[in-house]
């Protein structure tokens, strides 16, 4: 599977909304999408709590832009992104202690993948309120998303 494939199934009920125009929420769906086999994966080895977690942080992401998304001032919709972008800090955390598990490839598409996000979500929050998100500058993930796009996911 790659986004692309994957966008292309996702129904039109979600993506004729005005919310599949935004990147993170997207890509937050198919981090959703991926996140549902790796806690499959954690599940068998009884990692029921880690497991738990992962989906819970990963599923948070999306949850948080859409409620955000539908906010009625910039500063109430930056309030909702940042507690995306903290379900996003979070789920980076919860991979890489899964990587014992999920192997090498599966979490380093999926770091990736999330690094991503929190870019994204780095510069949505600024974006609806004058002041910026309070921390330091960071670089997350120079490549380039077409690349990684296109790519197949690793499982």
């Amino acid at each position: 599977m790659t986004y692309k494939g994957w966008e292309c199934s996702v129904p039109g009920s979600i993506t004729r909304d005005p919310l599949w125009t935004v990147e993170a929420y997207r890509l937050s769906l198919f981090a959703s999408e991926l996140a549902w086999a790796d806690i499959q994966k954690l599940r068998a080895q009884h990692l029921y709590k880690l497991a738990d977690q992962l989906y819970s942080a990963v599923g948070g992401i999306g949850a948080q832009i859409a409620e955000g998304y539908s906010r009625r001032t910039g500063r109430d919709r930056a309030r909702f992104y940042e507690y995306a972008l903290g379900s996003g800090r979070e789920s980076r955390d919860w991979y890489y202690k899964s990587r014992h598990i999920l192997g090498p490839a599966v979490t380093d598409h999926r770091l990736k993948l999330h690094a991503g996000i929190i870019r994204l979500l780095m510069r949505m929050v600024p974006d609806q309120r004058e002041e910026g998100v309070s921390e330091p500058e960071a670089e997350y993930g120079a490549e380039t998303w077409e690349a990684f796009l296109d790519a197949e996911v690793p499982f």
